[in-house]
């Protein structure tokens, strides 16, 4: 599954979730914080704070680690991101997108990160649900090993 930029759509439906976030918690729309929400719908899947410090610093040099933390915390809060935490610790973010589920495959070699979905996997998580009489409200999937490329070099 390859992942492409929001539509101008969809980033306008994300701006207005977080306009109305902001103005719901008394917080300013500040000309870093709009600089940040620019970069982070044009940033890879799964972007570090790193990642978008840098690929923000590149615009202005001013911006600090801090900033982009919080901007981005604040993005996870009101639903215009996913916090993704994989097995190297390291948090990353990714754009949200209403009614839409995927699963990750994690190389454990590389770390490269594949996005998918699979409706039977779906299908069959709901059917041990009902089985049990569980309400599922969120889950995740993750499956780690190698990947393609890794595979090949490994033999």
């Amino acid at each position: 599954m390859s992942v492409s930029p929001p539509s101008a759509e969809h980033q306008a439906h994300l701006r207005g979730l977080l306009e109305a976030y902001m103005a719901k918690k008394g917080l300013r729309s500040t000309e870093q914080r709009r600089l940040i929400v620019n970069e982070f719908f044009k940033a890879p899947a799964h972007v570090t704070i790193e990642e978008l410090l840098a690929q923000v610093r590149a615009i202005d040099p001013r911006i600090g680690y801090a900033t982009v933390y919080r901007t981005l915390k604040l993005f996870a809060e009101c639903g215009v991101a996913h916090e993704r935490r994989f097995h190297d610790g390291v948090t990353r973010y990714e754009i949200a997108h209403e009614g839409e589920h995927h699963d990750h495959l994690i190389c454990i070699e590389c770390g490269s990160i594949t996005e998918f979905e699979e409706p039977a996997i779906e299908k069959l998580q709901d059917e041990v649900a009902a089985r049990y009489g569980f309400t599922v409200r969120s889950h995740k999937h993750e499956l780690y090993g190698l990947c393609a490329n890794c595979s090949a070099r490994s033999g």
